[in-house]
């Protein structure tokens, strides 16, 4: 797929993404980025649980099970469950780079579909870097991380400022978010997401 549409193509002065130092070590589990997230968050009962690995360079690795509450038509993944999947796995790319980045741009293909108990095996890297711009492509397979491609997706990611959230988020979770003691979640809380 990698970059299908015009928006999707990083520029001709786009650089290769480079890892931050403090960026987790490679196979270290990343956690949750925030409890109430859809995607990663443990605090949510019918959430996906995702749960993604630091891979080498600017890349991870993430798996998660689809469970009855995802499903769509009976027995098979909803696609926008699967769509979600593929944006949190892209998402979570950016603490690699530790850069506070919000979804611009997905664009996703679904190759097969996935049924109901399916472990989908998700791998996603950046790309590229062009400015505040963040392009990064990931895949979904079944049946091991070798097995056949269910769904693969493009991103766009615009890094912005903690004022993003702040701005935009319902108060109440903003303030308990910037009051954990705990620095790392307090960062990751605003990782990614509109």
């Amino acid at each position: 797929m990698s970059g299908t549409s015009p928006g999707l193509q990083p520029p001709a002065d786009a650089v290769k993404p480079v890892r931050h130092p403090d960026a987790p070590a490679p196979g270290e589990l990343l956690g949750a980025h925030y409890g109430q997230c859809f995607g990663c968050g443990g605090d949510q009962p019918h959430g996906l649980h995702l749960q993604a690995r630091a891979g080498e360079g600017v890349s991870i690795t993430a798996e998660f099970t689809v469970q009855s509450a995802h499903q769509g038509a009976p027995g098979l993944a909803h696609g926008g469950v699967l769509a979600s999947a593929l944006d949190e796995t892209l998402g979570s790319l950016n603490w690699l780079l530790r850069i506070i980045a919000v979804t611009g741009r997905l664009e996703t293909d679904f190759q097969r579909p996935v049924p109901v108990d399916t472990t989908l095996y998700l791998e996603a890297e950046v790309t590229a870097v062009a400015g505040r711009k963040i392009y990064s492509t990931a895949t979904g397979r079944i049946g091991g991380p070798d097995g056949p491609v269910a769904v693969r997706a493009d991103a766009l990611f615009i890094e912005v400022k903690v004022e993003h959230f702040v701005n935009h988020g319902r108060e109440e979770e903003i303030r308990a978010a910037m009051d954990d003691p705990d620095q790392v979640r307090r960062a990751r809380a605003f990782e990614v997401n509109p």
